[in-house]
């Protein structure tokens, strides 16, 4: 483990290889779990502000589950989370003609229609941030739909942190992101 200004990272981080392969998973990531991605406090304004521009970009379903129980949506412990249909997917995507579930606000992102790409948390998958005290804590979550992806990362020899650079940068900034390089194994 590491220590970035108060930043914990697990070796996994340093360690993995991983790129994405959604013709694979089918972006599953986006649809298993027990609650939707967690949303910083700032993205849950961001979403109300932009919700109505988003509605071409995700399903008929997802659209009606946001307008009904709002653009987030609360754990017990008080963390944001984005709302699911039907406690499985998301209910800000949508499924190509592929079958491969796709965020729509990436995509709307991606038109240049709303100039939020995606929750940070979404953004930065595999990787999770867990606050703690004095700390944030970055660890891998090694779940078995990414499997696929590890492999894609071994065979085309691609670090997790250069295939989450972006992310990373966005997150904690360039200086950060330097100093995270410097550790890369």
């Amino acid at each position: 483990m590491i220590i970035i200004d108060n930043t914990l990272i697990s070796d996994d981080i340093l360690n993995k290889k991983f790129k994405c392969n959604t013709y694979v998973c089918k972006g599953v990531c986006c649809v298993k779990g027990e609650e939707g991605a967690p949303l910083e406090k700032n993205e849950e304004a961001v979403l109300k502000k932009n919700f109505k521009k988003l509605k071409k970009y995700i399903s008929k379903e997802g659209f009606e589950i946001i307008s009904n129980q709002g653009v987030s949506t609360t754990d017990n412990e008080g963390i944001l989370h984005t709302p699911l249909i039907n406690k499985r997917e998301c209910a800000y995507v949508n499924i190509d003609e592929k079958g491969i579930v796709k965020c729509g606000i990436e995509n709307a992102y991606n038109d240049k229609v709303v100039d939020f790409q995606k929750p940070i948390s979404c953004h930065l998958y595999p990787v999770r941030i867990s606050e703690l005290k004095n700390y944030i804590a970055l660890n891998f979550h090694n779940w078995e739909v990414c499997e696929s992806a590890c492999s894609e990362g071994d065979k085309n020899n691609i670090h997790l942190i250069d295939f989450l650079k972006d992310a990373f940068i966005r997150k904690f900034g360039k200086k950060w992101f330097g100093e995270l390089l410097k550790n890369k194994k």
